[in-house]
């Protein structure tokens, strides 16, 4: 599995949870339906929030991804440097779905890169893997102060607040 980028992991997971927090429980696919049909058509009139996520929204459902290699490979890098490559890499279908794509991306091409790259990564979350931050994780490795006993304060610390201080 390939490491994405932080920050597209991150707006993976953050599009999971939109998504399941517009779905309810239970399910409600008309109230995601009207919130994903208002997106399109703020996109699509030329409007609409620049967001990546919401964005990402509006078109999880509607792209279909030519080359996934080749979004995996972008979503190490979450700036880029050229939309237009990404862009060949996904398409939307059918007549609002071709609009709205040539709408994002037209007007919004950097948010309409990372926007397809989060879609996709939330789509297939079996071919990435996100950097584990947890705190177990981050600290592996660390041997802590050898010196200082578990929970005791260091002579230093102790001094800062010491009322006699260096007094010699």
């Amino acid at each position: 599995m390939k490491r994405v980028h932080p920050e597209f992991a991150y707006q993976s997971r953050e599009l999971e949870g939109q998504i399941e927090g517009v779905l309810g429980d239970p399910p409600d696919r008309r109230n995601y339906q009207r919130m994903v049909d208002a997106l399109v058509s703020e996109y699509t009139q030329g409007g609409g929030i620049d967001d990546v996520n919401m964005m990402s929204f509006a078109l999880v459902d509607r792209l279909r991804f030519l080359d996934p290699k080749g979004l995996v490979r972008e979503a190490a890098d979450y700036e880029g440097i050229d939309p237009e490559r990404v862009f060949a890499m996904a398409q939307c279908d059918g007549d609002d779905g071709a609009a709205l794509y040539d709408a994002i991306t037209s007007e919004y091409p950097e948010l309409a890169r990372k926007a397809i790259i989060t879609a996709f990564l939330y789509k297939n979350q079996n071919r990435w893997e996100d950097d584990d931050q947890s705190l177990d994780q981050l600290a592996e490795g660390d041997e802590g102060d050898e010196d200082e006993e578990e929970g005791a304060a260091s002579d230093e610390f102790m001094q800062m607040f010491d009322p006699e201080g260096d007094k010699e």
